[in-house]
């Protein structure tokens, strides 16, 4: 998926409506007002640090995606187009690409776990399909994932949620949900294998 709408749909029908100014923050930095920055990142680092950390799943080098994708915001600012997509899709598309590229970097040093390799499959599969769509295609593969969420079981959606908005582990999520640990880590690795045989 272009990151933007699996975080999109999340966001929009589970969580409370996030009415903080992205685009003005984002031309605030292509204008290079620090404060701008400041603010943005204030508000936006702890869900950034979220989808960061659940597809490198290390804090350290998800705090250095972190920064380095902060880096490219600033400098790039000035090439959002609203036009072309939401202003927190982009954000988290530079975010998700950033991680991405450290994946992919060690997949030759390092053999992810089955959990890992699910959430990378699921990732990079996604962010083709994006890649591939205009603003169009988007909204309906946004409509598409939704419906897919939707048929989703409580336990296998909300541990998705928490995964991949929060940054939670996967321990984490077993606290939160009152659930054993093996429960959780199936959830997750059936929900993503189920959103990818929905949206085929």
């Amino acid at each position: 998926m272009q990151d933007e709408f699996v975080r999109d749909v999340f966001v929009r029908d589970v969580f409370v409506k996030d009415v903080f100014d992205y685009a003005g923050a984002i031309a605030g930095c292509a204008a290079r007002d620090a404060e701008a920055l400041r603010r943005l990142y204030d508000h936006a680092s702890p869900y950034l640090l979220g989808v960061a950390l659940r597809i490198v799943r290390d804090r350290q080098t998800a705090e250095d995606v972190l920064h380095d994708a902060f880096v490219k915001i600033w400098t790039a600012a000035g090439t959002y187009d609203g036009a072309r997509g939401a202003a927190r899709g982009w954000l988290f598309s530079i975010v998700r690409h950033e991680a991405l590229n450290v994946v992919r970097g060690r997949l030759r040093l390092v053999t992810p776990d089955e959990d890992a390799a699910e959430a990378i499959d699921a990732e990079v599969s996604l962010a083709a399909s994006a890649g591939r769509a205009d603003a169009g295609e988007t909204r309906v593969l946004m409509g598409r994932l939704n419906d897919c969420l939707d048929h989703l079981d409580e336990p296998r959606r909300n541990s998705l949620m928490f995964a991949y908005l929060d940054g939670c582990s996967h321990s984490e999520i077993a606290a939160r949900l009152g659930a054993p640990l093996g429960s959780v880590k199936a959830w997750i690795r059936r929900g993503l294998q189920s959103l990818r045989e929905c949206m085929q």
